[in-house]
């Protein structure tokens, strides 16, 4: 989702709740999303696979790779793209910043 006027930036936990390498799903506004920890950079994508509806969270996150634990399709979390096959649709991935201490990611506008 490209960061424009037509979002709410959300606060979702302290950037000290998400070590490096480390993943997080939550559920925001009815939203299963994933957080991850890159070298110190958060992203956020959806946290369901695109494949067959497995949560994401509950898989193997290395680097910039998640590997969905049914499966084993994989996608860079960085940007959403499918790396590794099942998957045939990338996952949404959400603009994510610091504010403070606190991650906050930026939902589409109601």
């Amino acid at each position: 989702m490209p960061e424009d006027d037509n979002c709410k930036w959300v606060s979702v936990l302290l950037a000290e709740e998400l070590p490096v390498g480390q993943m997080i799903g939550v559920e925001i506004e009815g939203l299963r999303i994933a957080i991850f920890n890159v070298k110190g950079a958060f992203y956020a994508t959806d946290n369901i696979c695109t494949h067959a509806f497995a949560v994401l969270s509950d898989g193997w996150f290395e680097g910039n790779v998640i590997e969905c634990p049914l499966h084993g399709g994989k996608f860079d979390v960085c940007s959403g793209r499918v790396l590794g096959e099942p998957p045939e649709r990338d996952l949404r991935t959400y603009p994510t910043r610091l504010l403070g201490e606190e991650i906050q990611i930026a939902l589409p506008s109601a």
